[in-house]
């Protein structure tokens, strides 16, 4: 099943909702709180999983607390924008544990990276190892985040279709 034919009604969408909250909550509480018994509610959780709307469930971390305070938002220009040099910077880009979100962009930049280090020496040790080292780039600029004002990954899910 994909989900480009799936529709969310309310229930699963008021499911999604809880489950963002708290994707640790039992069936039968995650039931109760969309007001679904646990079988249908099961039933529910497995069809969004199939249809790769829910792609997976995870701890959330605190970057400062696993020692991963930095944040540096680096903006990559490639020398060309063929196919098979996106593909190569991409696949690159999926090997480096340190960059934790990678955007292809518009604009005058062909990429905008998120990227977590212990501090500013583990970010330079990363830009001259790794990152400068990609066949194809033509530029880089960093940006150091001071302070992280909001983050969440929840997406805003209307409960109502």
């Amino acid at each position: 099943m994909t989900n480009a034919k799936f529709e969310l009604d309310r229930i699963d969408r008021h499911l999604l909702s809880v489950l963002q909250e708290n994707g640790r909550l039992p069936v039968t509480d995650l039931a109760e709180k969309v007001g679904l018994t646990a079988s249908p509610c099961l039933r529910r959780l497995k069809i969004l999983e199939q249809a790769g709307i829910i792609r997976g469930y995870g701890a959330h971390l605190d970057q400062k607390k696993v020692g991963l305070p930095v944040s540096v938002f680096v903006s990559v220009k490639l020398e060309m924008q063929r196919e098979a040099a996106l593909e190569r910077f991409e696949a690159a880009i999926r090997d480096c544990r340190e960059v934790v979100e990678c955007y292809l962009m518009t604009g005058p930049r062909d990429y905008l990276l998120r990227v977590v280090a212990q501090d500013l020496e583990a970010y330079e040790r990363f830009l001259k190892e790794t990152l400068t080292r990609i066949d194809g780039v033509a530029s880089i600029e960093s940006s150091f985040a001071l302070t992280q004002v909001k983050y969440s990954n929840a997406l805003p899910i209307a409960e109502t279709a």
